[in-house]
């Protein structure tokens, strides 16, 4: 038990019952119990295997590699449809818990099979997702922005790519675009 995460749960507003309740299952699981990203995470030999968090509706689970999953019980979730790795299995009460226990237990052991076999998520690669006019304007006028766009991760790129293409009018675009010229030159990501 990673004295982290009892702090966590203790400052916890919402979702303290659920918290303590899957995290005795993740405990009851041979995985490692760390505070990443400011949740609960359990890792299987230093991989980062499933989370708990919460939200204002409902608490969760995620697994990091939950697109790899079978999901028997048809209870994963993806996030939304960017999210191409990670599934959640989402509860609004300790009773759907503690009816699921054996559920995520497995689920769990199904995770840690995953990292034992070494499998990776294939994602989709950077070049399969749409430029907006806007920014593909702007990459073929401005002097050095092709090249400090495509020296960015991989992660990066795609932040942006989907941050421009987000916005459902040109002129919101636009203005995203302009927001982010000298901090894409200046090789940051979007949240840097």
């Amino acid at each position: 038990m990673n004295p982290k995460v009892d702090a966590f749960i203790d400052r916890a507003d919402k979702w303290q019952k659920e918290f303590e309740t899957l995290r005795s299952i993740m405990l009851d699981c041979p995985l490692e119990e760390e505070l990443k990203w400011g949740q609960p995470c359990y890792a299987y030999n230093g991989k980062n295997v499933v989370l708990i968090h919460g939200f204002k509706d409902y608490c969760a689970i995620l697994f990091h590699k939950g697109s790899l999953m079978a999901d028997p019980e048809g209870i994963l979730i993806q996030q939304t449809e960017n999210v191409q790795a990670a599934r959640q299995i989402r509860f609004t009460s300790l009773k759907e818990i503690v009816k699921l226990k054996a559920v995520i237990k497995a689920y769990i052991y199904e995770a840690i099979e995953i990292e034992k076999a070494g499998l990776e998520v294939k994602f989709k690669k950077v070049k399969e997702y749409p430029v907006p006019e806007e920014f593909q304007q702007k990459l073929d006028t401005t002097p050095g922005l092709k090249k400090a766009f495509e020296a960015l991760t991989p992660g990066r790129q795609r932040g942006y790519l989907l941050y421009f293409a987000a916005a459902k009018q040109a002129k919101t675009r636009e203005q995203r675009v302009e927001k982010y010229l000298d901090a894409i030159l200046e090789g940051k990501g979007l949240d840097d």
